[in-house]
């Protein structure tokens, strides 16, 4: 077995990473070069992409992972569930551009490889099954049928594993930081460079929704809320940037108010109608503190007003402004404390 494995044994897959423990592939093996999405779509051949052979596993695996990951696809032509995996596997390695390799190996013509791993432990009697190698070892696995975002999740997790991290994982957090840096030109960059990668990427196109907001392109952030993809328009990324759409639209209507609306709480300060539009105002201006404390002091004065409506603003704001935003974290907490106080 040394001579195929290296002089290290795989390390025993009932012990690898968590992510393992929780996956479940459905894999597919076209031995052409002609890839395909999991609609159907052809995809270009990748050079990171390749069939391998009990001849080629020492090279193809085992050395290469020396210097990045690699994954190993174990299929058959009759497994249907393996017809499935494959071409999910393939668009997210090609995605990677090179972060991590892909060898899809068909146990079937590979039979005395296929036995000597299966003694080393590597449980191969169920397919499909995704072996993660790192530095020639086994360092995380999967087996079934898992979505495209579970795989993506476990390629994630093993380049965190390996310091390193996909292209558009880095990409994504540039944008997400410059935006909150109050950099919406380089953030809608960063964003559109995501999408390139992964044109069904909810936080991409999110952020670079907020991104057009922030740069007073209120029509081409409608646009971009038109195009985004069927397949992701439900996620809770999507229902943000819309909500916060529509509080768009709202607040330039109560701007135009906004020196009447303060007068009516100098003159008033139960005018609860009018602190209430005056934070729509004071949202649409990005000016997120202010319409965090409009809405916060209208549930210390009177929590019921109209119905609730303060507080189902405030989470209108939370969600249009993201959840994991600063503003939405501190308004969130204030809130709380108000409410259950």
């Amino acid at each position: 077995m040394n001579q195929i494995i290296g002089a290290s044994s795989p390390t025993n897959p009932r012990s690898a990473g968590s992510s393992a423990s929780q996956a479940t592939p459905t894999s597919a093996v076209a031995p052409s070069t002609t890839l395909f999405t999991d609609g159907d779509t052809p995809l270009q051949a990748s050079p990171f992409i390749s069939e391998g052979s009990q001849n080629t596993f020492m090279k193809d695996v085992i050395e290469a992972s020396k210097t990045q990951p690699v994954l190993v696809d174990f299929w058959a032509e009759w497994c249907g569930p393996c017809k499935q995996l494959t071409p999910i596997l393939e668009k997210v390695v090609k995605a990677a551009q090179g972060a991590v390799r892909l060898v899809k190996l068909n146990i079937e013509t590979n039979r005395a490889l296929v036995q000597q791993l299966a003694e080393l432990g590597l449980p191969l009697q169920s397919i499909p099954m995704v072996a993660a190698f790192w530095q020639g070892q086994i360092l995380d696995l999967f087996q079934g049928a898992v979505p495209e975002s579970e795989v993506k999740k476990f390629i994630e997790n093993l380049l965190k594993n390996t310091g390193s991290s996909l292209p558009s994982t880095s990409l994504l957090e540039a944008g997400v930081k410059a935006l909150q840096e109050n950099n919406p030109a380089e953030a809608a960059d960063f964003f559109s460079q995501t999408l390139g990668i992964e044109p069904e990427n909810p936080k991409a196109w999110a952020g670079l929704i907020r991104a057009m907001l922030a740069l007073g392109h209120k029509e081409e952030a409608k646009e971009l809320l038109g195009q985004v993809p069927e397949k992701i328009r439900l996620t809770d990324d999507i229902a943000g940037v819309k909500t916060a759409l529509e509080l768009v639209d709202e607040g330039e209507k109560a701007q135009k108010e906004i020196e009447s609306l303060q007068a009516a709480l100098v003159k008033d300060p139960n005018d609860h109608a009018a602190r209430y539009a005056l934070a729509t105002a004071y949202n649409s201006m990005d000016k997120r503190e202010e319409a965090t404390e409009a809405l916060l002091e209208i549930l210390r004065r009177q929590r019921d007003w109209n119905d609730h409506a303060a507080r189902q603003q405030l989470i209108r704001f939370f969600e249009s402004w993201g959840m994991a935003d600063p503003a939405s974290v501190a308004g969130r907490k204030r809130m709380s404390t108000i409410l259950f106080s």
